[in-house]
């Protein structure tokens, strides 16, 4: 009776040594695993803080760098703008005429100290239709201009220059696009003049200007007067 072995004795004894072991098991599974992940996360931490950034983490998609902006500066081959004449004597260049009236074109010749010389033409109309040298040519101080206008020289009443100083009769006769010309000399006031005052011309015309001082002839004495 005593040595009899039954099914049921078996596994009464067998039941502690089983579940001894299967504790065992379960122990060393999730010491594994919870050492697995430490050193997972450890491996993985230095890369996530080097790569990502919170708003790439929140969108749950990829970081993408941003550039930053760069300033560019600005060219002559990229604008495409010519690049500027060159320029000689002072950097003193012909003005830009063409299309302007010709009294306004003379005004800006006078301002740079630059000449000119009124050519007029055949047509109608007062612009300027050419220049010679070219606008935008170096020149020097003093250089005549030759400004070329569409039209005929207009009409100009010629101004009274008797009494006036010689330099400032020619200034005036200037000022009305007349050029004075001088019988008798440039030197004292303007004793007579031709076409007379309020006369018509042209432009371009000249105005003969007698200067001088007005000198009575006195007799010779001893001499017998010629009747």
């Amino acid at each position: 009776m005593d040595d009899d072995y039954t099914e049921q004795d078996s596994v009464r004894r067998d039941r502690p040594g089983r579940a001894r072991l299967l504790l065992g098991g379960t122990l060393a599974t999730v010491l594994l695993a919870t050492v697995g992940g430490t050193v997972g996360w450890a491996l993985a931490e230095p890369d996530a803080q080097e790569t990502g950034t919170p708003g790439a983490a929140d969108a749950g998609g990829p970081s993408t760098p941003v550039d930053e902006p760069t300033t560019a500066r600005p060219t002559a081959a990229r604008t495409g703008a010519p690049p500027p004449p060159a320029a000689t004597g002072g950097g003193l260049t012909v003005p830009r005429l063409v299309g302007l009236d010709f009294e306004k074109a003379r005004d800006t010749l006078h301002d740079r100290k630059l000449g000119w010389r009124l050519v007029f033409g055949t047509g109608s109309g007062r612009t300027v239709t050419r220049t010679v040298p070219a606008q935008d040519t170096s020149v020097k101080a003093g250089t005549t201009v030759r400004v070329e206008v569409s039209g005929p020289a207009p009409e100009v009443e010629v101004p009274d220059l008797i009494g006036e100083d010689c330099d400032d009769a020619a200034d005036e006769l200037g000022e009305v696009g007349l050029f004075p010309r001088y019988p008798t000399g440039n030197r004292g006031e303007v004793t007579a003049q031709l076409p007379a005052a309020d006369a018509t011309a042209h432009w371009n015309d000249q105005v003969a200007i007698s200067c001088g001082d007005r000198q009575t002839p006195t007799p010779t004495l001893g001499a017998t007067p010629t009747l």
